[in-house]
């Protein structure tokens, strides 16, 4: 497989997101604030640079609008995944938050005109099988339809609205400016919400304040610059089942820095889900046909 810029930029941005759920699990902030400070501060960096540089072009007035609502798409699907992360386990929120590709395929057959292929659904399939050996067939026993789980879910379905409104936006708006004005929403959006809803802006651990400037480097600015440039120039199916690949990386993470446990079934797991992703990265269409009958 050739390594692409667009192929190298979605691996950086999955490796910074990667991070993500171990600093939300810290709890050092609420979730809606931790939401609303990774997106003001992202922005308060990338603005000045942009205006500085003349990198930020105005689009029309409709790719403005279409880029301001994958602001708030965004920004509700930050917050409630973080909500869903501390109201549970990191496990089950990342579980039923990736199944995003679901909603991404069956949304670009119906909207897009690249619809899904046959490798991207086999690959999903897969995937799906790796991720559920990753977190234990015991666990779908366990589920706990609370609002945790009911918040997930919903995270799931909004990125996957976002990632296929924000392919259509990245067609004709370059990613600084999309970037600038998907910020420049979602910070007002949730700078809203935080105050009607009498979240603390002020009062954290020197710790806390590391993390949220952490977020908002590592896991917005880095992360979905890198994963837009990607959308941009890749099918929006294929970038959102990448990214399942974080959960991989993401539970090596926990072993490292949180002392979770990481078992030869999580281990099988990753292998099936990493090559799940694999298959939509293969160019020949696979026959099932083909591979279900002799000869």
């Amino acid at each position: 497989m050739k390594i692409t810029k667009p192929r190298l930029a979605l691996i950086c941005g999955i490796l910074c997101i990667s991070i993500f759920p171990i600093l939300v699990k810290l709890k050092l902030t609420s979730g809606l604030i931790s939401a609303f400070y990774r997106m003001a501060i992202a922005l308060a960096l990338l603005l000045p640079y942009v205006l500085i540089t003349g990198n930020f072009k105005l689009p029309k007035t409709k790719y403005i609008l279409l880029a301001a609502l994958c602001g708030l798409l965004f920004a509700s699907d930050v917050t409630v995944w973080n909500i869903a992360i501390q109201d549970s386990s990191a496990t089950q929120a990342s579980l039923l938050t990736n199944l995003s590709p679901v909603w991404v395929g069956i949304g670009s057959f119906f909207f897009l005109k690249s619809k899904p292929t046959t490798n991207f659904w086999i690959g999903t399939v897969v995937s799906l099988f790796g991720m559920i050996t990753l977190v234990g067939f015991s666990f779908f026993l366990e589920l706990n339809f609370n609002q945790a789980f009911l918040f997930a879910v919903l995270s799931g379905i909004l990125y996957s609205i976002y990632l296929l409104v924000s392919k259509n936006v990245l067609s004709h708006v370059d990613v600084l400016s999309f970037m600038t004005i998907n910020l420049i929403a979602s910070s007002i959006y949730l700078g809203i919400l935080c105050y009607a809803l009498d979240e603390p802006f002020t009062g954290f651990s020197d710790t806390g304040w590391f993390v949220l400037v952490l977020q908002a480097v590592m896991c917005q600015l880095c992360a979905w610059l890198s994963i837009s440039y990607a959308t941009q120039h890749m099918r929006a199916t294929r970038v959102s089942l990448s990214l399942l690949s974080q959960a991989v990386i993401t539970s090596i993470l926990a072993w490292l820095f949180l002392e979770e446990q990481i078992t030869l079934q999580m281990v099988f797991g990753g292998i099936i889900l990493l090559f799940g992703i694999r298959i939509t990265f293969y160019d020949k269409t696979i026959s099932l046909k083909k591979l279900f009958t002799k000869g």
